[in-house]
């Protein structure tokens, strides 16, 4: 087994010039098997009072690792010196010292502000994220021009395959929710109206609630659950594994191979998910007022054209692709941000649920703003 080269500093005083020369292995290994460490601390300790014009060299030092990067760090005062002699490699080491540093005092400082501070520093954090969502939104733009100019090249696998997960899956889980919702809406209301004699305007109310809100909203809340968390882990995972980093070796967009593929895949999927979720929602809502007040399905289905405008349907089905567009942005959005380590990664999933939740809601807001007279 080769013998670890022994950490030594040497320290000269000439005609008033100060200088400090290491030399050996400073790594773990090398300080772990020296019998002299306890002295190389203390004389590092030592050199924190060194004077401002000190002169460094790191020439001699054969390996350098965190641990060792550490001690001389100290020594250092948590500041580079002027004169310093180190090669590209030990500089990356101090820089990735100083960076941990610099961000573990800034999150410091902040948690001991008060409120009003904490504040400002989150929305400056949604401010940044916010720009970095429009960033991605005009590289989408970017890309599906490129993919409608030559569409032969385009991810056509990729595309068909979110298509499936996303919207074949989860047949299942919309149906179910769709049906209870009908069944629960429909049985509140028959109460109601029955009291006031009015029972056959429960077909007005179940059919304008499920097809103009109910629906799309319901729908992309499952989506945002069940896809959009599946699409961040499934980006945050290709980063812990590194095959971001690889991508971009490699000269592949991510744009165009990850982001862009999700985000057709849920606007196609979407508007086919609202219309079945609305489907089954108005069966449950129908099955109920058949027992609760003896409307039979005959006469709402004949009912219901006339009580439910056409425009409140395509009004929902275009929530559909606006709702799956966003949800897709904003899985993608929080991917990309997952740092390598498992913990950003399930931080990063459940503020991707949130979030995309968030969104949704406020743009069917929008939505009911902008087209408040459509429909009505």
């Amino acid at each position: 087994m080769d013998r670890q080269p022994t950490p030594a500093i040497e320290i000269s005083r000439q005609d008033g010039a100060f200088s400090v020369q290491l030399q050996g292995d400073w790594t773990a290994l090398a300080l772990a098997g020296c019998h002299e460490a306890r002295g190389l601390r203390a004389q590092l300790h030592a050199l924190t009072e060194a004077p401002q014009h000190a002169e460094w060299s790191l020439s001699d030092v054969t390996r350098l690792d965190h641990i060792g990067a550490q001690l001389i760090w100290q020594a250092w005062n948590g500041k580079m010196p002027e004169r310093v002699a180190i090669n590209e490699g030990q500089r990356r080491v101090f820089d990735r010292i100083a960076n941990l540093r610099t961000e573990g005092w800034k999150k410091k400082i902040v948690d001991r502000f008060n409120p009003v501070t904490i504040l400002g520093a989150s929305l400056l954090s949604m401010l940044t994220q916010l720009a970095i969502g429009v960033t991605m939104l005009g590289q989408l733009s970017f890309d599906l021009l490129r993919f409608l100019r030559a569409p032969h090249r385009g991810p056509w696998r990729e595309i068909s395959a979110h298509v499936y997960n996303v919207g074949y899956k989860a047949l299942g889980i919309t149906a179910l929710v769709g049906f209870l919702i009908g069944i629960v809406l429909s049985y509140l209301s028959a109460n109601q109206l029955r009291s006031y004699g009015a029972s056959t305007f429960i077909v007005n109310i179940l059919g304008m609630a499920v097809i103009r809100e109910l629906g799309p909203v319901l729908a992309a809340i499952l989506v945002a659950g069940r896809s959009g968390s599946a699409i961040t882990a499934q980006i945050g995972v290709m980063r812990v594994t590194e095959e971001l980093d690889a991508m971009r070796v490699m000269g592949i967009s991510h744009g165009f191979r990850l982001i862009m593929p999700r985000v057709i895949a849920l606007a196609v999927s979407m508007p086919l998910l609202v219309a079945w979720t609305d489907l089954m929602a108005i069966l449950g809502g129908m099955t109920a007022a058949r027992l609760q007040l003896g409307i039979s399905f005959s006469f709402f289905l004949r009912q219901l054209p006339d009580a439910v405008p056409v425009a409140n349907l395509w009004l929902g089905l275009g929530k559909g692709v606006a709702f799956g567009m966003l949800i897709a942005l904003t899985a993608c959005h929080f991917g990309l941000r997952i740092k390598p380590n498992t913990q950003s990664l399930g931080e990063g999933t459940t503020a991707s649920v949130v979030t995309s939740i968030t969104v949704v809601i406020l743009a069917d807001a929008i939505f009911a703003i902008l087209f408040k007279e459509v429909g009505i």
